[in-house]
């Protein structure tokens, strides 16, 4: 602020020096003109060399002058001096950031606008086969998976992909886009060959055993039965000890057969027809089913007639899961809602109870197999904990989505919603 009181002084005092000069010599005009042409013409010398400074990046020394023209050449140097410092941090970070994902075992893909490859760290070179002349190059034009395309076109990055290696089929890699930046994406492959093969073990494994175990159940329950046939009732301790041995096959059957299910959906290509959901409905609900009196207590309201694409049976097995929980876990005297309806661009299958409720941080968990909520009321109720996850992956297979709402002592509300796609006439 000092500069411009001292370069206006200046101006004044010049100002004021002519107006006596001209009054005294009788030519002030003239003379207020040749100032003004004078001062003008000092500005734009100040600017021209300015601007040749400018030119040349102010990477060198700002001009000697003076006045408010010294200032602005000093702050302006003071600001490219600060960008240039901020540049340099900048650019160390950029290698730091660089070292860092160089050294990762994943690989990494920087993608920029129309999916154009920015950068990539070794591990992408090996794994992903791309070079270090595929800079600039479009990710699709190199990887050319549909299902990789596909869900580079989708822009849903929630979840990661599963896709073999480029450059080699026996590598299996989880590949995951995340968006940061302005237009940006960082594309991470990681290798999970170990662990999906040990998915595959895991799931033969339980295949097996499942299948291997169906033989000597049939052959036990069909003895236990005959013993059942051939017990008098003479002794309280046998027809008890018989009863619950039968018990506890009929739980061991039924777990049997829920791993089986979750087998044949995990491994075994679906037959789709068109399913007709209403009149399904209405056999799951008046069949009677584990829970005594079921045809009772339920409500079935269908304000749709939509039929959707999928496979009965295993649509049958998910449905009928969903209304024995809401039947098991519900007062014997209550009612179970069934609706089935569009909304909007789905259509729903509702099982409403008014039961004992999930705990809220169960909910997130209740569709994981073998497990059971930390309840008394669950504890009490006999079930294998593999129906929700049935449900899941039925769900899964048929392009839905499964919604849960509860509360503890209110009830639970589990909704199926299917996309239009899936429907058929």
């Amino acid at each position: 602020m000092g500069v411009w009181k001292r370069e206006i002084t200046i101006v004044l005092l010049s100002l004021f020096a002519i107006v006596i000069v001209g009054f005294l010599t009788g030519a002030l005009l003239p003379l207020l003109l040749a100032a003004t042409l004078i001062f003008l013409l000092r500005q734009l010398q100040q600017i021209s060399r300015f601007e040749r400074w400018i030119s040349r990046g102010g990477k060198v020394d700002y001009p000697n002058t003076k006045g408010i023209w010294e200032d602005i050449y000093y702050h302006v140097y003071r600001l490219r001096k600060a960008e240039k410092r901020r540049k340099k941090k900048l650019r160390k970070l950029l290698e730091q950031f660089r070292d860092f994902t160089g050294a990762l075992p994943d690989a990494a893909v920087i993608l920029g606008e129309d999916d154009v490859i920015e950068w990539a760290n070794k591990a992408a070179l090996k794994v992903l086969g791309l070079q270090p002349a595929d800079k600039g190059q479009r990710i699709p034009n190199l990887i050319r998976y549909p299902e990789f395309i596909r869900y580079l076109k989708l822009q849903n990055y929630q979840d990661a992909i599963i896709l073999p290696s480029p450059v080699n089929n026996q590598i299996t890699l989880a590949v995951r886009i995340v968006n940061y930046g302005s237009g940006l994406r960082l594309l991470l492959a990681q290798d999970v060959t170990q662990v999906k093969k040990m998915e595959r073990m895991r799931k033969d494994f339980v295949a097996n055993v499942s299948h291997e175990l169906r033989t000597p159940l049939t052959v036990l329950k069909g003895y236990l039965e005959t013993l059942q046939d051939m017990d008098d009732g003479g002794s309280a301790l046998l027809t008890g000890s018989l009863e619950q041995m039968r018990g506890q096959t009929e739980r061991m059957q039924h777990l049997v057969d829920d791993l089986l299910m979750l087998t044949r959906l995990e491994t075994q290509q679906r037959r789709t027809i068109c399913v007709d959901v209403p009149a399904l409905l209405k056999q799951i609900c008046n069949e009677r089913g584990v829970v005594e009196n079921s045809a009772r207590r339920i409500e079935l309201s269908l304000a749709s007639d939509a039929n959707i694409h999928g496979d009965e049976q295993e649509l049958r097995s998910a449905f009928t899961n969903l209304v024995g929980n809401a039947l098991k876990y519900s007062p014997a005297d209550s009612v179970v809602k069934v609706r089935w309806f569009e909304d909007g661009d789905t259509v729903v299958l509702e099982v409403e109870d008014r039961g004992f409720g999930i705990a809220p941080e169960d909910i997130p968990r209740v569709t994981e197999r073998f497990y059971r909520a930390e309840s008394n009321h669950a504890r009490k109720t006999p079930g294998t904990g593999l129906g929700l996850a049935i449900v899941k992956h039925v769900l899964m297979r048929h392009d839905a989505r499964l919604h849960i709402i509860s509360e503890l002592g209110r009830g639970s509300c589990f909704s199926c919603h299917f996309p239009l796609h899936r429907l058929c006439d």
